[in-house]
């Protein structure tokens, strides 16, 4: 009855925290990115990029349609109130479009599961996207990317009180949650197949699943479990070491490499003025782990 109760609170308080940004007076402290402390982006003046169809549709409409995630803390996460979205990647999102000269006010979010990415990239109904996104050869095939902007890995979340998962070795017989069509899945699917996986469209379910002590552990990267463990620190833990190196890029449409290219130009252009470890300590470094270093921008050649 204890721990049926225990649970049912933290979910409660774990639930309040990840749909909301603002509590009642006497509710626990929100923790999450502050709006007056956000960075703020200059806009690039007359910027043109005429050889991207993607571009010349975005500028006729008179805004960008960025696909993004929404229960992602840290990284990606919407206000069901107020319907704003806020995090790292909703930050990338800004400052890439204030370099290609729109607005980052203007912006409408979409928010778009892991499974739906690629083809809400083929069918037009996002400009781009920005959300933990990894960048591999057979998406390649499917979609553009520009970046990579951070080095993510795979890890593991457990309830704080497990002792028997170090490490993804332990997984045999474990039930382990992730997204459906996400890397995480498919590298546990692959590389450790005596583990007993569940899949959802969202990762907010399966640590709903993990305090429910319905699954017995959370896969994705790194950067979105910390985030959860943060909201939860006495529940929730992330262990051992990171089993993966996952660069996060931003999807574009394939084919559009003028805005692929760009983005890559955007992308350098806000490390180097401060604005990406700025947007950086605003959100995902509230969690407690520095900035650290971006990673290379990877100018593939087209095709390849």
């Amino acid at each position: 009855m204890f721990r049926t109760t225990r649970v049912s609170t933290v979910l409660a308080v774990l639930t309040a925290l990840l749909l909301t940004a603002c509590g009642k007076e006497g509710s626990p402290p929100v923790k999450g990115p502050v709006p007056e402390r956000l960075p703020h982006y200059a806009v690039a003046e007359n910027f043109q990029l005429p050889d991207s169809p993607t571009w010349t549709r975005a500028r006729k409409r008179g805004y960008l349609v960025v696909g993004v995630k929404e229960d992602q803390p840290y990284l990606g996460e919407r206000d069901p109130a107020t319907g704003t979205y806020s995090g790292f990647d909703i930050e990338v999102a800004k400052m890439t479009a204030a370099s290609l000269g729109f607005d980052p006010s203007t912006i409408r979010f979409r928010t778009i599961a892991s499974a739906n990415r690629e083809t809400a990239l083929q069918n037009g109904q996002i400009d781009y996207y920005v959300g933990t996104y990894t960048i591999n050869d057979n998406r390649k095939k499917l979609v553009g990317f520009a970046g990579p902007y951070y080095l993510a890995g795979q890890s593991l979340l457990v309830r704080a009180d497990d002792k028997d998962i170090h490490g993804p070795h332990d997984l045999d017989g474990k039930r382990v949650c992730s997204a459906a069509g996400s890397t995480p899945y498919q590298r546990i699917k692959t590389d450790y197949p005596k583990a007993v996986l569940v899949a959802y469209d969202t990762y907010s379910v399966c640590v709903d699943n993990l305090l429910t002590y319905q699954v017995d552990a959370v896969t994705t990267d790194d950067a979105i479990l910390i985030g959860y463990a943060a909201k939860a620190p006495g529940e929730l833990k992330v262990v051992g070491r990171p089993f993966s190196q996952e660069p996060y890029g931003i999807g574009v449409p394939h084919g559009d490499n003028a805005l692929r290219l760009a983005i890559d130009d955007a992308l350098e252009a806000r490390e180097r003025n401060g604005d990406w470890k700025k947007a950086y300590e605003a959100t995902l470094g509230l969690s407690g782990v520095p900035a650290p270093t971006p990673p290379p921008i990877d100018r593939y050649q087209a095709g390849t």
